[in-house]
Parts: C-alpha cells; sequence; structure tokens
C-alpha cells in the first residue's frame, strides 16, 4: 500500500499546472531534444523496473520510472512526441480519434505476482494525465459488475480501444490482458468513459445479463481461463464483430476458472446503436469426420 500512496503522489503532481502548450507545428528545437533525451534515459530505467535482479527492487525503480515520465509529459507539447523508443520497452496506445494516449505496463514484483500500471495524457495546453493503480485484485469476484471511477482501474494491458458514441458521449471499449493469478488469465473488454473528474471504467452497455444480479446487464466482459492456454478476444475489421473463444471446464465444474480452455466453437459481439449485442457461433466451424480436410476459407487465426 506504501508503494501504492507513493506512486500516487507522483502521478498526482501532474494534474497540478504545467507549462502551456505549443501548437503541434511550433515545438521548440531544444523542447524536442529535452523529450529525446528523457526518452533515452526512460528506455533504460524501464530495463531496470523489468529485469533488477532482486524482484523487490523493481517497484522502487518503476517509481523513478514514473518521476521521469511525469517530468518529460510536462514538456510543453509533449503530447505530439511518439515515443518511438519506449514503445519497445512500455505499451502506448490510442484510441481512433487520438483524443487521448495511454502509457501501460506491468511488473513483476515477485515470480508470484505481477502489478499493472496506466496513466491517460489528454491534448490539453497544460498537462492534463490520469494516473491508473490496478485494483483487479480488489473486485475479484464482482469482476463483471463493478464500476471503477478515480484512479481505480482493472489493471491489464491494453491491446485496442475501439470508440463508439452513446447519448452523443464517446464510449471506449479497451481491450485488455490481466496475468496476475498463478492459476488463471483474464481478458477483458472494459468500457471507459472519460468525465470532468476522470475517467470511470465499467458500463452497462453489453447485451447480457449478470449472474449476480439478474436484472441489471453486465459493466464489464471477462474471460477467465486456464494458464497457459490461448484465448482469442479481438475486433474483426471483416466481420465488424468482436469475436473470442468459448470456454469449457476440462471437468464440468463451472467455478473452476482455472480449468476452462476453448471449446473450439467462437461467439461474439456487435455493436448495435448503443451496447455490444451477443452473437452465439459468431464463426461458424466445420465439423469434420475422420480423415476429412477442411475446405473452403480457414477459420480465424487463433
Amino acid at each position: 500500500m506504501l508503494k501504492r500512496f507513493l506512486t500516487s503522489v507522483i502521478f498526482a503532481v501532474a494534474m497540478l499546472a504545467a507549462p502551456h502548450v505549443h501548437a503541434q507545428n511550433d515545438v521548440p528545437k531544444n523542447d524536442v531534444e529535452q523529450l529525446a533525451k528523457d526518452e533515452d534515459t526512460l528506455v533504460l530505467m524501464a530495463d531496470s523496473m523489468y529485469n533488477a535482479l532482486i524482484p523487490d527492487m523493481r517497484p522502487s525503480y518503476c517509481e523513478q520510472f514514473v518521476r521521469r515520465l511525469v517530468k518529460a509529459l510536462k514538456i510543453p507539447n509533449s503530447y505530439t512526441y511518439p515515443f518511438d523508443k519506449l514503445k519497445d520497452k512500455i505499451n502506448i496506445i490510442y484510441p481512433e480519434d487520438k483524443s487521448f494516449r495511454m502509457f501501460n505496463w506491468v511488473i513483476s514484483p515477485s515470480e508470484m505476482s505481477k502489478r499493472y500500471y496506466g496513466a491517460i495524457q489528454m491534448p490539453s495546453e497544460k498537462l492534463k494525465l490520469y494516473p491508473l493503480f490496478d485494483y483487479s485484485a480488489e473486485v475479484a469476484g464482482n469482476d463483471e459488475d463493478t464500476i471503477l471511477t478515480g484512479s481505480k482501474w482493472y489493471g491489464c494491458i491494453c491491446y485496442r480501444i475501439i470508440t463508439h458514441e452513446v447519448d452523443g458521449k464517446p464510449v471506449y471499449t479497451m481491450f485488455g490482458m490481466n496475468e496476475s493469478s498463478p492459476i488463471t488469465n483474464k481478458k477483458l473488454m472494459d468500457p471507459m468513459t472519460i468525465t470532468p473528474d476522470g475517467p470511470v471504467f465499467g458500463a452497462q452497455v453489453f447485451g447480457i445479463y449478470s449472474k449476480k444480479h439478474p436484472s441489471e446487464m453486465i459493466s464489464r466482459f471477462v474471460l477467465e481461463y486456464k494458464k497457459g492456454v490461448h484465448v482469442g478476444l479481438n475486433w474483426d475489421d471483416e466481420m465488424k464483430a468482436v469475436y473470442y473463444d468459448r470456454l469449457v471446464s476440462q471437468i464440468n465444474d463451472p467455478n473452476r476458472k482455472y480449468t476452462f480452455v476453448p471449446s473450439g466453437d467462437y461467439d461474439g459481439f456487435k455493436w448495435n446503436t448503443d451496447k455490444w449485442v451477443l452473437v452465439h457461433d459468431l464463426i461458424t466451424v466445420q465439423p469434420l469426420k475422420d480423415g476429412e480436410a477442411p475446405s473452403g476459407a480457414p477459420l480465424k487465426d487463433k
């Protein structure tokens, strides 16, 4: 908790007033040079926070990394700087409309644990940075029904962002992977909206009713499955849909997620006006008899 508090203080500094940002085509040369220097330093610091020989030291190196990142982002017009070298070390992802960008990474403080970090930078005249702190462990058991606000976030590595409008406001569906459990992995679709008070994670935009609250729709879609098994959950532009592996328990026990593996069938979601609508058997699987070879188009690469 102390580590989380210290890091939150560091991030909080970034929310204070920062120098005004120059127009994109009016970035002083010395600012670009300073950003490049800071980026080189961040690349080296990332190696330390990932690979320190003493795992207990990695959170400390991570705090140093956060301080330097905030320092770099306070440089005028930092939002227009792409951090191409740093992208090889941490995840930097944008929605299609480039309305924000997310810095995102994970460290392993021990062999059995992972800790996710994130920060959302807005393209404002003054530095506007929302720190994100992994709250996934605290909502275990209520993953699909919990709305997270402020700095609380379902920690993951975000690998895709899809934007839709609901009631005239953008809703960003964040696709992510969480591997913090020693026996299961999770993939998720987490809707995010940005309010004047910061990001809100979770929204009832899925056409699936909650198992714990049958009168309400889920606020986050989560697939939890056996460690070491590959499960797909992603957008397919050709189908204009999200596809995912349907999961089954190897021992026919739906309460033991560490036994869940792909069944070989695919379900999915299609966006309809204001929500993700569930589509069963989104991808047709061709059953084969012994000795038969598949024909036609191959199944999507998982």
